[in-house]
C-alpha cells in the first residue's frame, strides 16, 4: 500500500483489532504462566520468534546484514527487550492482567518525559503535559489501590519497570544508528539477543515447567507466532503506511481492552479505583500522542507490545 497522509477506515479498523490482539496477549501470558515458569516462557517465546522471523525474511529476500555502527545499539536494545519481558511475565505471576496492563501501557508517559529532556525536537506542549499528569495520576491510583487480594505491590512495580524498559527501547531506536536499520532487523536484534539471556536466567532462577497442558503450549505458540514475530511486523507495516502519531494515538485502546478481557475471561475483580485509573491512563496516552495534523510527519519507532 502507498504511504498515506491521514488515517483511513482500513487503518483505524486494523489498529483497533491490533490493540485488541495485544490486550488478549496479556491474558494469554497469564494463562501460559500456569504451565511454564514466566522467565522460561519469555525465553522460549523469543527463541521461537527468531526462527519465525528468519523464515519470513528468507521468503521475502530481506538480508540480515546491518551497518556495523548499529550493532552496539542493537545489542543494547536486545538486552532491554529481554529485561522488559522477564519482568513483565513475572509481574503477571504476581498481579492481575487488569492492573499490570494499566501500568505497563503507561509507556508513552515515560517516553514523553525522556524525549522532552533528550530530544530537542520533541518538547513538551501544554496538551502533552496535561496528558502526562493524567496518566501519571492513573498509574498512582492503580498502585495505591489495595482492594484486590490477588494483586501485589511487587507485581505492580514490576509492570511499571517493564514499561520504563519499553520506553528506553523506543528512545534508543530513535537516537542511535539503529533508526536506519529496517524493522525486521530491529526485531531480530531484540529477540535474538533476549532469547539466550532469558533462557540462561530461567535456568538459574525459578522454575522451568509447571505441569504444562495443551492450553499452555497453545498459548506459547500464539505468543511466538502471532505476537513476538508476525504481530510486531504487522505493527511496523502499519507504521510504514500511516503517520506515526496517528498510529500511536490508538495505543490507549490496549489497556482498555486488557482490563475488559481480564474481567471477562479471567474473572478478575476490577475495583472502581482501577477503572478510574484506566480512564486517566488511556486519556493521558491519547493526549500525549495526539498532535496537530500539520505536525504529523513520518518517523520510526521501536514497535509495540
Amino acid at each position: 500500500m502507498d504511504r498515506k497522509s491521514h488515517m483511513d477506515t482500513f487503518g483505524a479498523v486494523a489498529l483497533i483489532v491490533f490493540a485488541l490482539h495485544l490486550a488478549f496477549n496479556q491474558v494469554v501470558i497469564k494463562v501460559t504462566n500456569g504451565g511454564f515458569g514466566p522467565v522460561f516462557a519469555a525465553g522460549l517465546r523469543s527463541a521461537g520468534a527468531v526462527v519465525v522471523l528468519l523464515i519470513w525474511m528468507r521468503l521475502r529476500g530481506i538480508p540480515l546484514a546491518v551497518p556495523r555502527a548499529a550493532v552496539p545499539s542493537g545489542i543494547l536494545v536486545g538486552l532491554l527487550f529481554g529485561t522488559e519481558f522477564m519482568i513483565l511475565f513475572t509481574a503477571l505471576d504476581f498481579t492481575t492482567v487488569s492492573r499490570a496492563s494499566v501500568i505497563f501501557y503507561s509507556m508513552p508517559v515515560w517516553l514523553a518525559v525522556a524525549s522532552h529532556f533528550l530530544m530537542p525536537g520533541d518538547r513538551m506542549t501544554g496538551r502533552r503535559a496535561l496528558g502526562l499528569v493524567m496518566a501519571m495520576a492513573g498509574v498512582a491510583a492503580a498502585l495505591l489501590d489495595r482492594s484486590d487480594v490477588t494483586a501485589s505491590l511487587t507485581g505492580d512495580l514490576m509492570a511499571l519497570t517493564a514499561a520504563m524498559c519499553w520506553a528506553a527501547i523506543a528512545l534508543c531506536v530513535k537516537v542511535t544508528p539503529l533508526s536506519q536499520v529496517p524493522p525486521a532487523n530491529q526485531l531480530i536484534f531484540q529477540v535474538a539477543v533476549s532469547a539466550p539471556l532469558m533462557l540462561a536466567v530461567a535456568f538459574w532462577t525459578g522454575d522451568l515447567m509447571r505441569d504444562p497442558q495443551p492450553i499452555h503450549f497453545a498459548g506459547l505458540a500464539f505468543q511466538t507466532v502471532a505476537v513476538a514475530s508476525l504481530g510486531f511486523l504487522a505493527w511496523f507495516w502499519l507504521m510504514s503506511i500511516y503517520p506515526a502519531s496517528a498510529v500511536a494515538s490508538f495505543s490507549f485502546l490496549s489497556p482498555v481492552f486488557a482490563v475488559i478481557l481480564g474481567w471477562l475471561l479471567l474473572g478478575e475483580h476490577v475495583s472502581l479505583r482501577v477503572w478510574m485509573a484506566l480512564l486517566l491512563v488511556a486519556g493521558g496516552i491519547w493526549l500525549i500522542n495526539r498532535r496537530p495534523r500539520a505536525a504529523q510527519v513520518p518517523q520510526k519507532v521501536a514497535g509495540t507490545r
